[in-house]
C-alpha cells in the first residue's frame, strides 16, 4: 500500500490524511525547485511522549532565506500559512499556535494546536527520512479496525477564518463568531455538503456506492447516539 494517492486521484479533487496531502504536496514543491524535507512526527498530548514522535503523521518543512518553514497541509484544521521554526506564539484567523523546541528530541520541534484544535500537539524529528518509511504506519491508519480513520469518516478544511469538520454526519464551523454545529440527517444533504463546503465532489462515484457510503455513515451515527443516550440513563 503506497502513502500517496495517484496523481489522477489528487487531479480530480480527492482527499487524504497526512501521507496523501503532505506526500503529494512535497512532490510538487520538489518539482518547483523547493528545498523540501520530509520528517517522521506525532500527534502528541500535553506531555511529550518520551519516545519522539511515533510516525503516525508526516510533516513537511521548507528551507527559505536561510530559515526553514513548516507547511504541513495535513494536520487536521490546522494551520492557514507556514509557520518558522522558531519559538513563538502565532496566530492565524481565530486560531493561535505555538512552535517551540521540543523538549524529549534534540533538534526537533514541537507545533502546539489552538485549545479549540482537534488534537493538542504535534513534534517531529529533525532528520529527513524517505515517504517509504511511512509504509507500515499508512497501512495501520487505513485498515486497522481501531484507527480513527477507519472507525469515523472525517473531513476538515481550514480556510483564512475559520475551519469546518464533518465528523460522521455532524458538521461543525469554528470561527471568530464561535462554534456552529449541526447534524445531517440526509443523504442528499450530506453529499451537498461534502462537494459544496468541503470540494469533495463524488458525483464520479455510482448510485449503489453512494448509497452504501451514506448508510454506513448514518448507522454509526445513530449507533453513537443510541450509546450517548444509554450512557446518560445510567
Amino acid at each position: 500500500m503506497r502513502p500517496v494517492p495517484r496523481d489522477d486521484e489528487i487531479l480530480r479533487g480527492r482527499g487524504g490524511y497526512c501521507f496523501h496531502l503532505n506526500g503529494a504536496f512535497a512532490a510538487l514543491l520538489t518539482a518547483l525547485g523547493c528545498d523540501v524535507t520530509l520528517h517522521r512526527a506525532g500527534v502528541q498530548d500535553e506531555v511529550e511522549d518520551p519516545e519522539g514522535p511515533g510516525g503516525d503523521h508526516l510533516a513537511l518543512t521548507v528551507g527559505l532565506d536561510g530559515e526553514r518553514w513548516l507547511v504541513d497541509t495535513g494536520l487536521a484544521g490546522g494551520m492557514y500559512e507556514p509557520l518558522p521554526l522558531r519559538e513563538g506564539a502565532y496566530t492565524q484567523g481565530p486560531f493561535t499556535y505555538g512552535m517551540a523546541p521540543s523538549v524529549v528530541v534534540p533538534g526537533g520541534w514541537r507545533f502546539t494546536h489552538d485549545p479549540r484544535g482537534a488534537f493538542t500537539a504535534m513534534v517531529f524529528a529533525p532528520e529527513p527520512v524517505e515517504l517509504s518509511s511511512f509504509t507500515a504506519q499508512h497501512h495501520r491508519l487505513s485498515t486497522s479496525p481501531e484507527s480513527g480513520f477507519v472507525r469515523v469518516l472525517q473531513a476538515q478544511l481550514r480556510d483564512a477564518k475559520g475551519v469546518d469538520m464533518l465528523r460522521g454526519c455532524v458538521l461543525r464551523r469554528i470561527d471568530a463568531e464561535g462554534t456552529y454545529e449541526r447534524t445531517i440527517d440526509s443523504a442528499d444533504d450530506w453529499y451537498d455538503v461534502l462537494a459544496d463546503v468541503f470540494h469533495l465532489n463524488l458525483t464520479d462515484v455510482d448510485v449503489a456506492a453512494r448509497a452504501e457510503l451514506w448508510n454506513r455513515v448514518h448507522g454509526a451515527h445513530q449507533e453513537w447516539e443510541a450509546a450517548g443516550q444509554r450512557a446518560t440513563t445510567l
